[in-house]
């Protein structure tokens, strides 16, 4: 069993609050806008983290995170990418990656707006997380904590850090 958390669009900051449910996983997932090279470092030294840049990430970021990233854990194929759309709405580079790749979930950040929903057309868990950041035009900072096992998803929590 693992117990991941799922970030993104962070834009270079993340307080001690998101940090200490950070450290109570496994594996952290970021979908991108990380927005500073150091937060990358920081969290490489807390916890294991898969990432994916995102539009805002500079070329320091880019060298270290691909666009997209495709993994398995715990026999749940993930992909990860920033900017993907949403269930009907997805950008046409994400909707050959669905068809191509099928993973059992699909991540993306990039809109600052909490999606998880079930796609009933690619068969796929869709989980934006929001966004954990300062900077945009959300109101709330939010991450999402789960626990996969053995090819089972559970628990599934928001945690909402109030106002930006």
């Amino acid at each position: 069993m693992k117990k991941i958390a799922i970030i993104s669009d962070t834009h270079g900051n993340i307080d001690d609050n998101a940090i200490n449910h950070i450290k109570k996983c496994d594996e952290l997932w970021h979908a991108g806008d990380i927005g500073n090279i150091k937060i990358l470092e920081y969290l490489q030294t807390i916890i294991n983290i898969k990432a994916v840049y995102g539009n805002i990430d500079g070329a320091e970021i880019r060298k270290i995170c691909p666009e997209n990233l495709f993994f398995e854990c715990e026999g749940i194929t993930v992909l990860m990418t920033h900017i993907g759309g949403r269930p009907g709405k997805y950008n046409k580079r994400v909707q050959n990656l669905l068809v191509t790749k099928r993973p059992n979930i699909f991540i993306c950040g990039h809109s600052h707006i909490l999606i998880v929903k079930k796609d009933k057309i690619f068969n796929t868990l869709h989980i934006n997380p929001g966004a954990l950041g300062k900077e945009g035009f959300h109101k709330f900072r939010t991450m999402i904590l789960l626990e996969i096992d053995n090819k089972k998803i559970t628990n599934l929590n928001v945690v909402d850090f109030g106002k930006r």
